[in-house]
């Protein structure tokens, strides 16, 4: 599978999976169960963890590698005593299915959600903690809801997998976020978000430079444009099982039919310009 239709089913399922931290039924979903919705993170962190169950800030930091470890901890485990997983599992997909029913005509997804799901059932979740989590998980029964949950299983499938590409390139959790940034991914105050104080990212920038990766202004070397880009590559390959077994016809086709849910995603205006994956920029 060429490695380029790989990123681009990425590009075109990541809005459909991201909507949901983002949309305003969402967050009421979110507010009903009992969150504080005046930030995004406590519903974040509640909406993404609960399939792993009621476990630690430890093992969410983790799972999750690029968030502070601190930051973490200022809302795992206590994201529990405000709703069990399950209660929120339920509400996420409760949330999605108004959101999706307000963006988009969901009745005509059948044969897209039919191939996403045959995708991410190809997905192998060995060492990958997150898409295991989604993989125990129950099909919903409406179309629209599977191909959210195929989405979100092939986007944590693949993140899963980026986190070994960047453990493989020696990159810690807050130098994988300044060594993306030195490339031009976003902008360090989009990264800010993670958690990081000034002064781990300065230590963080401060490694970097002493491996010849970003220069004094924090600018990506040549040396540390390419170590970004193989990272990007292994991510890819590490990817691709899952299209592999769609086959390329197959995958083809879904990349066709993906386009309206796509458009209806990014023309929302619910999902922000700039992001810490880069989508678009690399």
């Amino acid at each position: 599978m060429d490695t380029a239709r790989v990123r681009q089913m990425w590009h075109l399922l990541e809005p459909l999976h991201a909507l949901h931290y983002y949309a305003p039924e969402a967050f009421e979903e979110a507010a009903a169960l009992g969150y504080d919705t005046r930030e995004r993170w406590p519903s974040y962190f509640a909406w993404r963890a609960a399939p792993l169950g009621a476990v630690g800030a430890g093992r969410v930091a983790s799972a999750f590698y690029s968030f502070s470890p601190a930051m973490v901890a200022r809302y795992v485990p206590g994201a529990w005593g405000t709703a069990a997983p399950a209660e929120v599992v339920a509400a996420r997909l409760r949330a999605v299915d108004r959101t999706y029913r307000a963006l988009f005509d969901v009745t005509g997804v059948e044969e897209a959600a039919g191939l996403a799901r045959r995708a991410a059932e190809a997905a192998d979740p060995a060492g990958r903690p997150l898409a295991a989590a989604h993989a125990e998980l129950p099909w919903a029964g409406e179309p629209h809801l599977v191909l959210w949950q195929a989405a979100t299983l092939l986007r944590e499938h693949r993140g899963d997998g980026h986190l070994a590409a960047l453990l493989g390139a020696g990159l810690d959790p807050v130098e994988a976020l300044v060594s993306f940034a030195a490339v031009g991914a976003a902008p360090e105050a989009v990264f800010a978000s993670r958690g990081w104080s000034a002064e781990e990212w300065a230590a963080a920038r401060e490694r970097l430079a002493g491996r010849g990766l970003v220069d004094a202004d924090g600018g990506a070397t040549p040396a540390g444009r390419e170590l970004r880009a193989a990272v990007e590559r292994r991510t890819d390959e590490l990817a691709a099982a899952p299209w592999v077994a769609l086959g390329p016809d197959a995958t083809g086709r879904l990349a066709e039919l993906l386009g309206g849910p796509w458009l209806a995603a990014i023309g929302s205006g619910l999902l922000p310009a700039d992001n810490t994956l880069g989508i678009g920029k690399i």
